[in-house]
């Protein structure tokens, strides 16, 4: 296609044209590509909510870590060592006092 000889008018318009089949054809992929996907699935018995689903894994949202250091005088203050120290911590260090007195 020879776009010399076209008008800046007919380039808009053109160019409108393409977005819209572009839109188009990605709506298509994406459905053919969820169709196969479907098919991959069922052919191999897997339910499609475990292909969805993500695996759970050792670390990250939703796993505890163990508490390694709890005030002496106040159980509910405790801390599992990971990020910024709690203010109490921090307190009891620069008050001279070893942290491994707080080791659990």
């Amino acid at each position: 296609m020879d776009l010399s000889n076209l008008s800046v008018g007919d380039l808009r318009n053109l160019q409108e044209q393409i977005k819209q089949e572009m839109k188009k054809r990605e709506v298509q992929e994406v459905q053919k590509a969820r169709e196969q996907i479907l098919a991959i699935a069922q052919s191999v018995g897997v339910p499609l909510k475990d292909l969805i689903a993500t695996p759970a894994r050792g670390s990250g949202k939703g796993t505890t870590v163990a508490v390694r250091y709890r005030h002496p005088d106040n159980a509910s203050q405790q801390w599992t060592g990971r990020g910024r120290q709690p203010k109490w911590v921090k307190e009891w260090v620069e008050g001279g006092k070893s942290l491994d007195k707080l080791r659990v």
